[in-house]
């Protein structure tokens, strides 16, 4: 337990350590805005976990620290990859890709951006600490050849490469440098350094304030290129963030204006939003949410079942999918605002499988597998979920609570803040867990390598296998789909792969999430289905 302990500890100072965050800051808080300023307020049902860009691979925390670090290349509103601080880029061989970076950028504090922020960028995001590192696992090296310019060398071919790089934030080396922030802080032990709450990007905004979990004030960056090539078209100057937890805190603050903008919003007040005259935005998210099970030990933590693990036998973790009623989840608690996951991504992910079906919601067979396994009777897990990261993210753990319980598992459920959540799962510390993934590639490949590999000694492969489901046969299908040029042969290896996770029942997938925001009629905003939000996309009245 005294890793999990030093593990809360640690975040617990990052979340309340704002107020020396602060007065670090205080320098930077001393700016004028314009005459006419404009400031634009918005808030979250939960806060950025760091504003380290390699601490937490979470899509919250990754897009809003988009805002203040440059991506090495970007997404555009139609999610297609377009220049960031890689201009441009072509395929020399097979292995070797050469890139031009964008001239004339700069750090926030005024350093010039060049080839080797880049350089010590790969080199930070694939220490040991870093949560991103298993998005280069294909990388063999990345050099500079000159002051904008840098050679990506891979081990093998690989078809996806710039996907893989649209979450790579990049630093500056001067800065973490003189701030001895080097290596990365890793989560899974409870570490924190300069990085955590400070932050120094090439973005459109720059950093103020930070109080974590309570606000994060930032300023517009005058000198962003984004703004000069017409990639930004926000006329903001000042943006503020604070998260509130409650959801009718949260509506009320837009609908009496306190907020401009919130995500996400309860699908049941969308029109009392709509009746205000505010607006609602919504569409299918790339997200999966889904269950996941220890798989490894052989004893579980937090069971009365002693000398052995319920969990490894097939029949049991089948017996648990088949007594959720997932279309009841959707209908009664979703509010329709979510789609019953067949498998592990969302239909317009490559790879996914068409063809594949959900197990039946049946309860009967459930407790029948059950008997089968062993367990006539049932047994008692622990049974971990956040209250503030996924739309109704409690309420579905309670209900599923509540279905298990009708064939004897009584699941003794743990929702807790997010950062707390995270502490204790990432660290392995847990029987049975409720996690959502966006594969930020757009690709299955993504989650397979992360979700579904067997987890490696380096911590690189699957870092969110969680539950440390383990099958060869999957591993060779991630490993034939890496370098599979052919469209169609890749797409087969890849829904193979979902297959294979869905007859082991590695998982059990519940829905794909709708992306539900809001704002005041007086603001324009682009919605991704990737939950991620450009700020620099933000007009307001």
């Amino acid at each position: 337990m005294r890793s999990l302990r030093g593990a809360a500890v640690a975040v617990k100072s990052i979340r309340w350590a704002g107020l020396g965050g602060g007065l670090v800051l205080l320098a930077l808080m001393c700016w004028a805005l314009p005459a006419q300023a404009v400031t634009f307020r918005w808030s979250n049902d939960g806060d950025a976990v760091a504003m380290e860009p390699y601490f937490f691979n979470e899509t919250f925390s990754l897009g809003f620290m988009s805002n203040v670090y440059d991506p090495f290349v970007i997404r555009d509103k139609d999610l297609k990859i377009a220049p960031s601080l890689a201009e441009s880029w072509k395929r020399v061989d097979p292995l070797t890709w050469e890139v031009e970076l964008r001239k004339g950028v700069k750090f926030h504090d005024g350093t010039p951006f060049t080839s080797a922020d880049v350089v010590f960028s790969y080199n930070r995001v694939t220490s040991a600490g870093s949560d991103l590192k298993a998005n280069f696992i294909s990388i063999a090296s990345v050099e500079a050849t000159g002051p904008y310019t840098v050679v990506i060398k891979t081990k093998v071919p690989n078809p996806i490469l710039l996907s893989y790089l649209t979450t790579w934030e990049i630093m500056s080396k001067k800065w973490c440098e003189d701030n001895k922030a080097v290596d990365v802080a890793d989560i899974r032990k409870g570490q924190e350094n300069f990085a955590i709450r400070h932050a120094n990007g090439t973005g459109a905004f720059i950093l103020v304030s930070r109080e974590a979990d309570v606000k994060t004030v930032l300023k517009r960056n005058p000198d962003w290129w984004g703004w000069k090539t017409g990639l930004g078209t926000s006329n903001v100057d000042e943006v503020v963030f604070t998260p509130i937890k409650q959801d009718a805190t949260r509506v009320a603050a837009l609908l009496s204006g306190d907020v401009d903008m919130i995500y996400s919003l309860p699908i049941q007040d969308a029109g009392r939003v709509k009746a205000n005259g505010d607006k609602v935005y919504q569409q299918p998210e790339t997200r999966t949410v889904f269950l996941g099970l220890d798989q490894k030990r052989d004893e579980l933590l937090e069971s009365d079942v002693k000398g052995k693990n319920p969990f490894k036998d097939r029949r049991v973790r089948l017996a648990l999918y088949q007594a959720i009623d997932e279309n009841s989840i959707v209908r009664s608690i979703m509010k329709g605002a979510a789609t019953p996951a067949t498998d592990m991504v969302v239909p317009f992910v490559t790879g996914f499988d068409p063809d594949m079906k959900r197990y039946p919601y049946d309860p009967d067979a459930a407790k029948k597998l059950l008997a089968e396994a062993g367990y006539p009777n049932g047994f008692s897990i622990g049974f971990d979920c956040p209250n503030d990261r996924y739309v109704n993210d409690a309420e579905i753990c309670q209900a599923v609570t509540a279905m298990w319980a009708k064939i004897g598992v009584k699941a003794n459920l743990l929702a807790q803040t997010k950062s707390i959540f995270f502490a204790k799962i990432l660290a392995r510390k847990t029987s049975a867990f409720m996690l959502g993934w966006t594969p930020a590639t757009l690709d299955t490949l993504d989650a397979l390598d992360n979700l579904l590999y067997t987890n490696d000694a380096s911590n690189s492969m699957g870092r969110f296998n969680l539950g440390s489901f383990n099958s060869p046969k999957l591993d060779s299908l991630a490993d034939q789909a890496r370098t599979e040029f052919n469209v169609e042969k890749r797409t087969r290896l890849l829904q193979e792969g979902l297959d294979e996770a869905q007859r082991e029942v590695a998982t059990i997938p519940l829905h794909y999430q709708v992306v539900v925001w809001a704002s005041s009629a007086k603001v324009d905003l682009t919605q991704l289905s990737t939950n991620y939000f450009e700020w620099y996309w933000v007009e307001k009245k």
